[in-house]
């Protein structure tokens, strides 16, 4: 599965405004941490004399919980597909039909009609990628392609390895480690889950949001994170390599979408307009090293991102992978319970 596998518009004056860059004022988007391009930022910014600015979140938990508190100021966020559901259930969300924007007959036809926001009515691609096993190699040289990197961790990484601090892909990982099946509610197995969770977390130094400047310093030697942030990891370290975990990993898509209480819903539209556009969603793969979901994008892409040995699944590790699903109400409480059990 390779990087690049494969009412009318929001008001036709206000696109046409767009056209002419007549908007103004300001945006404020809440999104994950170094995440951005601060190049295709800047280029909105001029084309439409509009002033952003970007407030990091480190998990979809920490996004929800923020916007559902209220008096957030965002116009825009960017939760991850299995997020997207609870997000227009609990009405977070502005149905600002980005299927009846200019720019979405850009969006690849696979990202159009998905499960989590069927015809897109609510969001738009942002960028898509994998959690793996991330691995200095001038410090341990054994197989990295499984999770027993960081939950059966070789003596080597012992005290030297970081976990995403994100609960769905550390649960994801770990259910299939033990032989389950995401969205179980195996009693036994998740006992066995969360058991094998609470032993492997003593050794671990962190459960932190950055690693890319960690692993350039050496300070951490392993991570379970994602497949752009080790790309970029291997730029400052070359010794970095990213593992594909045989036992099962997530493929993920995070998409941006307006805030029902956004105080600054046009230029939002605009925005979510302007991601569309096949040039500006090459900006952001470039500086983030993930796929983007939009048509034509591979013609402004970064070269190196074509071969990326973290961009492309090898052959054997491909049925592996797997789309990470909202899970039952009931089960995700389950799941919680074990995350808020591990994070004391």
């Amino acid at each position: 599965m390779k990087w690049k596998l494969t009412a009318v518009l929001a008001g036709a004056a206000l696109f046409a405004a767009a056209g002419a860059a007549h908007a103004e004022g300001e945006l404020n988007i809440y999104n994950w941490g170094n995440y951005t391009s601060p190049e295709m930022i800047k280029k909105f910014e001029e084309a439409y004399k509009v002033k952003v600015t970007i407030t990091d979140y480190d998990s979809n938990d920490t996004a929800l919980a923020k916007v559902r508190a209220g008096g957030h100021g965002f116009d825009i966020v960017v939760p991850s597909a299995n997020y997207v559901p609870i997000w227009v259930k609990e009405g977070l969300l502005l149905e600002s039909r980005p299927d009846q924007m200019e720019n979405f007959k850009n969006v690849d036809d696979r990202w159009v009609n998905v499960d989590w926001d069927p015809g897109r009515h609510y969001s738009v691609p942002w960028q898509w990628g994998l959690t793996g096993s991330t691995v200095d190699t001038s410090v341990y040289k054994g197989d990295i392609n499984t999770s027993a990197i960081w939950l059966d961790p070789p003596p080597e990484l012992v005290g030297k390895i970081n976990v995403a601090p994100e609960m769905n892909d550390v649960m994801f990982a770990t259910i299939r480690y033990m032989g389950g099946q995401w969205c179980t509610d195996d009693k036994e197995l998740l006992k066995k889950v969360r058991d094998k969770l609470l032993e492997a977390k003593p050794k671990w130094i962190a459960m932190d949001y950055g690693t890319i400047e960690k692993f350039a310093s050496r300070d951490y030697a392993a991570a379970y994170y994602w497949n752009g942030a080790a790309m970029r990891s291997r730029e400052q370290n070359p010794d970095v390599r990213f593992g594909y975990p045989k036992e099962g990993f997530p493929f993920f898509m995070d998409s941006a979408a307006i805030l029902k209480d956004a105080k600054n819903p046009d230029n939002a539209k605009l925005f979510l307009n302007f991601v569309m556009d096949p040039e500006n969603a090459a900006m952001l793969s470039n500086f983030a090293k993930y796929a983007n979901g939009i048509k034509g994008s591979d013609a402004f892409m970064d070269p190196a991102m074509k071969d990326a040995p973290e961009l492309n699944v090898p052959a054997e590790f491909q049925a592996a992978g797997e789309f990470l699903q909202s899970c039952a109400p009931e089960v995700t409480d389950i799941y919680t319970r074990i995350w808020t059990e591990l994070l004391k």
